[in-house]
């Protein structure tokens, strides 16, 4: 498992505007919109890619394209999916896979509850994109879900993460496959009640609202 964190004048001021507990929703909302670009643009660099021949106004060409079968996004419900359009910007033609997942406030586990993924990955690059890597039970079980369907190229698009987080999913993944995960931070550790601390609060609350 590679973990990457995106070194960035940009990245850095518009997380701290995120982090601030003044930032409205609309705001917030905007913010995730242009970090997930931002990381997206580093964590695409190695999208598979193969030559194609075209003819530009001028004169004939080798350009590049993406390969078949196309990537596939995968939102983790509901805070994924305020990154969603963020990282389509850069991969318009991907095929969009969506997956719900809530984590048990008792356990700290992941609860899987809804998905629609194609049954069968082989041969796919998968994108996940979930904020808040916390315990990292959610990113474990979605990399697994998505691992059992044959997945073997898995790369993780997260906000912020915590140490402990990252260590769980490199202990859970090990060499199975190649997870990658790029963050814009990694924070000091958990608190208690299983929150990244200085972190930035509930994402999913921050992007729609609290859901009682």
């Amino acid at each position: 498992m590679r973990t990457q964190v995106i070194e960035h004048p940009l990245v850095d001021a518009k997380l701290t505007m995120l982090r601030d507990e003044n930032t409205p929703s609309a705001v917030f909302r905007q913010l995730v919109d242009e970090l997930v670009t931002l990381i997206s643009y580093e964590a695409t660099r190695e999208v598979q890619t193969e030559p194609v021949e075209i003819v530009t106004p001028v004169a004939p060409m080798t350009g590049t394209k993406l390969t078949e079968p196309r990537p596939i996004v995968v939102p983790i419900l509901r805070a994924g999916l305020g990154m969603l359009e963020g990282m389509s910007k850069l991969l318009p033609s991907a095929e969009i896979g969506f997956l719900g997942m809530k984590r048990d406030e008792t356990t700290l586990e992941a609860v899987t509850y809804a998905n629609r993924l194609p049954d069968n990955l082989s041969g796919r690059q998968t994108y996940v994109l979930d904020p808040m890597l916390a315990t990292g039970h959610t990113l474990i079980a979605s990399i697994n879900y998505l691992l059992e369907r044959g997945a073997r190229d898995v790369t993780c698009i997260c906000i912020l993460a915590a140490p402990e987080g990252l260590k769980n999913i490199q202990d859970a993944v090990g060499d199975r496959a190649e997870v990658n995960i790029f963050v814009a931070a990694v924070d000091d550790h958990l608190n208690e009640r299983g929150y990244i601390v200085p972190g930035l609060g509930d994402a999913g609350d921050r992007l729609y609202g609290v859901v009682d």
